[in-house]
């Protein structure tokens, strides 16, 4: 059975590396490119995107896919959203395999809010130094609060360059220790915290940071999510791609 995972993710890497060399699987992964430098995965791998919905369901069709595992990040709604389409139309199986959210715990300080401009309009009473980790394509919103004085970390260069006045750029890639993020806060003086509620492992230790130094975190939720059958572990995902391998039911 040939397999699509829409990639990006470390739980699409994960996969990807237990898919590799799959005895009756043959599974390639798709970037959207949003990276300059993405880390490959072990399979067949093509980047860019398919031109919506439609172009996914072609080139389902063309290539005789028979499963489709939407590994993607929790906040590309739009791709989530084609997969959805394209795998109706095309009658491929579609399961989400998605880090689970973070929750707050006790002592955490965090601010519920359901998008960036929400997010900018939050800060105003929470202290004039802010620590933006939402990525490098949504700081726009963020010029609604142009005074403050912003650190921005991301992966590559934001696009395009933040308009706000006062902001310096950190480029790094995860996973981060809470040493390093208690420092990093501590040295900055950052008095509230901005985060998109993305799961996971690999960027919490901010949160653990935010939380013993008592800093406020505004915590943008997550898009709702499209309705189709979803797993958090990656070897509930492999399974479930086994089962229709073997012509079984997947649970």
């Amino acid at each position: 059975m040939k397999a699509l995972i829409l990639g990006g993710t470390t739980e699409a890497m994960a996969l990807a590396k237990r898919l590799a060399d799959h005895p009756v699987i043959a599974a390639e992964v798709s970037l959207a490119g949003r990276t300059a430098r993405p880390v490959l995965p072990p399979l067949p791998t093509r980047v860019g995107g398919f031109g919506g919905a439609d172009g996914l369901a072609a080139y389902l069709t063309e290539n005789r896919i028979g499963a489709v595992v939407d590994a993607t990040h929790p906040f590309a709604a739009r791709i989530s959203a084609n997969a959805v389409a394209a795998c109706a139309r095309a009658g491929v199986p579609l399961l989400v395999l998605t880090r689970a959210a973070w929750t707050a715990g006790p002592g955490d300080r965090w601010i519920g809010v359901p998008d960036m401009a929400a997010a900018a309009e939050a800060l105003r009473p929470l202290g004039r130094r802010v620590f933006l980790t939402v990525g490098r394509q949504e700081l726009a919103p963020f010029a609604a609060v142009p005074d403050w004085s912003y650190l921005i970390r991301a992966v590559d260069p934001p696009d395009p360059p933040p308009e706000l006045p006062d902001h310096r750029v950190i480029l790094d890639r995860g996973p981060y220790t809470l040493e390093g993020e208690l420092a990093l806060l501590a040295e900055h003086r950052i008095d509230a915290l901005v985060s998109k509620n993305s799961g996971g492992t690999a960027t919490a230790a901010k949160l653990e940071a935010a939380r013993r130094l008592g800093i406020p975190v505004v915590m943008v939720e997550r898009p709702a999510d499209t309705g189709a059958p979803t797993v958090h572990a990656v070897g509930a995902a492999l399974a479930w791609l086994e089962a229709l391998a073997s012509g079984r039911e997947p649970e």
